[in-house]
């Protein structure tokens, strides 16, 4: 990685971290225990609209759902922002999960939280190589195709 800072970093992918989005309910889109950030699920929004909606493998292919899963990432770096003031701050990403809306017979969740997994990656080099899980689920908030949440140790 040639970029000195993560955010740096983000411009040469050609990304702009995004306003934190506002919860949709009753909710906190960070708490900071010590030295984590723990990061409350974040949707595919984008300028305060969804990316997409419905169900992976049925009303979203999966790779539209690997992008929006990147999309996900980069809210839940714009929340952890926020938090700590600067992402260089972020000393790992420790754990991220994906939720996958899938349609009953799609089984490639993990290929879908992929496209979060690697963003980190991309961001915070091998401090963005974390735990995970993937999981398929009937439905999420607003009808949104996936969603992630992020667990990271800042300084």
């Amino acid at each position: 990685m040639t970029a000195a800072t993560p955010e740096e970093r983000l411009a040469d992918l050609g990304h702009t971290l995004p306003q934190v989005v506002p919860p949709v309910a009753d909710y906190l889109p960070t708490v900071r225990s010590g030295d984590h950030v723990y990061v409350s699920g974040q949707l595919p929004v984008v300028d305060g609209e969804l990316g997409a909606t419905g169900k992976v493998g049925a009303d979203v292919t999966p790779e539209r759902a690997r992008e929006l899963a990147a999309v996900c990432a980069l809210n839940a770096l714009a929340a952890i922002k926020a938090e700590v003031g600067e992402l260089s701050r972020v000393r790992r990403v420790v754990k991220i999960v994906g939720f996958v809306a899938s349609d009953p017979s799609f089984t490639g969740q993990p290929q879908v939280v992929n496209g979060a997994s690697e963003l980190f990656g991309e961001v915070f080099g091998e401090a963005g190589k974390h735990a995970r899980s993937a999981v398929g689920v009937a439905v999420l908030p607003l009808d949104a195709p996936v969603e992630v949440e992020v667990i990271v140790e800042v300084e």
